[in-house]
């Protein structure tokens, strides 16, 4: 699957915008600041309807305007698609596929899949237990609709459920709504897990190898799914915990506190790795990505590299982009000296620069 062009209208700094991409390698090179990775994510956010950097609409819309468009042309099994997407400040987004409106976002999963990697993607390994579980949903709900579907419905009885534990002290009658919510809460949360399970440990078996291999087999990575309550045990955990949940008037077991580690060489690298070890093992996840992707839909992802490269030495720069020579691939960088080196085959050329992207003459190769 390939993007084929996009066009923007009043998106965070561009009034418009029209781009054709190339199905392979197309690179936006200019300095800081300039408007690069907006573009990057305006393509995100055209097939996921989520910003990596934001979660709210109103921020990607030029400051002065009440709304924005994004209307992208996709290519899948050689069928194109057109994606038409609608932001506005004061209200939900529109979206419609093919000239068709949809009613829900997420019936956009699914259409176009992406690997986006940042350097903000460090995060997922040093930060907080939710960093790494909305990169576990943001993955399987691209790739399984089933899993989106139990995962919306496990979220919006989590917020019903507290709500109730915030008023239940003044009306006793709600403990039997509890009751009933425990059991869908159950419901959705044991498929929630066990899909969660599946899916780390093909993940695992996939980032042990590339991680092995970019560290020259000095490192060996073990992927771990750690979940707060195991599927089997749900129900008697949320009994359990009744009394804890009215004390602190929220809900303290399920898989909405689950986590991921990582272990390279038996260490948890998310409290005591070097930097380069965290940086590293980002790197090992997103190109497990791309592997796994390839696997599970039969076709290759989108691949979105936002100034990642100049993160990396010259060995796992060598191996990113080795790796990436069959996917399309969208790369910012600040020059293109990086490139030079690897003599790397650039297929679409952009120069950006205050706002304004223009095309350079196509190289095969520098």
């Amino acid at each position: 699957m390939v993007i084929k062009s996009m066009s923007l209208q009043n998106y965070r700094n561009y009034k418009t915008l029209s781009l054709d991409f190339d199905p392979k390698t197309n690179i936006f090179y200019g300095d800081n600041a300039q408007g690069k990775t907006n573009i990057l994510e305006a393509v995100y956010v055209s097939g996921t309807t989520k910003s990596h950097r934001s979660s709210k609409d109103r921020e990607l819309i030029c400051f002065d305007q009440e709304e924005a468009h994004i209307r992208t042309l996709i290519e899948k099994r050689g069928m194109e698609h057109k994606i038409d997407m609608h932001l506005r400040k004061n209200r939900t987004k529109g979206i419609a596929i093919d000239g068709v409106p949809i009613r829900k976002a997420s019936e956009l999963f699914g259409i176009i899949h992406f690997v986006f990697f940042s350097p903000e993607d460090l995060s997922i390994i040093k930060n907080g237990p939710s960093e790494r579980r909305r990169f576990l949903d943001m993955e399987l709900c691209q790739l399984d609709k089933i899993y989106l579907h139990h995962l919306s419905n496990y979220n919006k009885i989590i917020l019903q459920r507290n709500r109730i534990l915030k008023e239940i002290a003044c009306r006793q009658d709600y403990r039997e709504v509890l009751e009933v919510l425990d059991l869908q809460l159950v419901e959705y949360g044991t498929q929630v897990i066990r899909r969660r399970r599946n899916f780390t440990e093909e993940l695992g078996e996939i980032i042990s190898r590339i991680h092995s291999l970019l560290t020259g087999g000095r490192e060996q990575m073990v992927l771990e799914y750690e979940a707060d309550t195991e599927e089997t045990s749900l129900a008697e955990q949320l009994s359990r915990s009744l009394e804890r949940d009215l004390k602190q008037k929220t809900t303290t077991a399920g898989p909405h506190r689950d986590d991921l580690s990582f272990l390279v060489n038996g260490i948890d690298i998310r409290r005591f790795g070097s930097q380069g070890q965290q940086r590293t093992a980002a790197l090992s996840l997103k190109l497990s990505e791309i592997e796994l992707v390839k696997k599970a839909i039969h076709d290759t992802p989108v691949l979105l590299l936002d100034d990642v490269l100049s993160e990396l030495d010259n060995s796992r720069q060598d191996y990113l982009l080795n790796s990436i020579r069959e996917v399309q691939t969208m790369i910012t960088c600040t020059g293109l000296d990086e490139l030079i080196d690897h003599r790397f085959s650039i297929n679409r050329l952009y120069r950006v620069a205050d706002g304004q992207v223009t095309a350079e003459n196509q190289q095969e190769e520098l």
